[in-house]
């Protein structure tokens, strides 16, 4: 084989070595065959509220992917967004897809409407809220770590936790609360 035939070949095979163990915690192969989840639907019918209010909804898991990566769509009903935190291990890319949200990365803030896409990187601190009534996101976090396990862990919660509970459960899945939310 030549040289520059197997460079080729190897880069197209690269990322499909080792896909059982890709990330921590996902020991699985791939999805093989194709698949469908319908506009309010999640992926394993076990959809998770944040906060208990917004639906936030796997549509394509960690397990489909291998932990390569994973697919969101959060709706939003309230005024509402995470604590400023950072992913260790994580990019995060968000898609508007209703509504308007102000995002935070690093010390920059930008609103973001309908069809506006934002990428925030690993180990910068990031946030976003939700200005209008409604809102709705796509997002896509690769590789796909925990965060499928994080909502359903932080979903599970009875009443409103303590600092270092929340903390707690952020630091497990490789995250960590760095500073409060925004607000209007």
């Amino acid at each position: 084989m030549e040289r520059r035939t197997f460079i080729q070949r190897s880069l197209v095979a690269a990322p499909l070595v080792g896909l059982t163990s890709v990330v921590e915690g996902i020991d699985t192969k791939p999805a093989t065959k194709s698949f469908t989840v319908k506009t309010g639907e999640d992926r394993f019918n076990e959809p998770i509220k944040y906060r208990g209010i917004n639906p936030n909804l796997v549509k394509i898991s960690a397990k489909d992917t291998g932990g390569i990566y994973s697919i969101f769509e959060y709706e939003g009903v309230a005024k509402m967004g995470p604590d400023l935190h950072v992913h260790f291990k994580q990019d995060e890319t968000f898609y508007v897809l209703d509504g308007e949200f102000l995002f935070q990365v690093g010390d920059q803030r930008q609103t973001l409407v309908a069809g506006d896409t934002i990428f925030l990187p690993r180990n910068v601190p990031h946030t976003w809220l939700q200005l209008s009534d409604r809102g709705k996101l796509m997002y896509l976090l690769q590789p796909a770590g925990k965060m499928e396990e994080f909502f359903k862990k932080m979903n599970a919660l009875e009443g409103i936790p303590t600092a270092e509970v929340v903390q707690k459960i952020h630091l497990a899945h490789d995250l960590k609360v760095v500073g409060p939310p925004l607000t209007v």
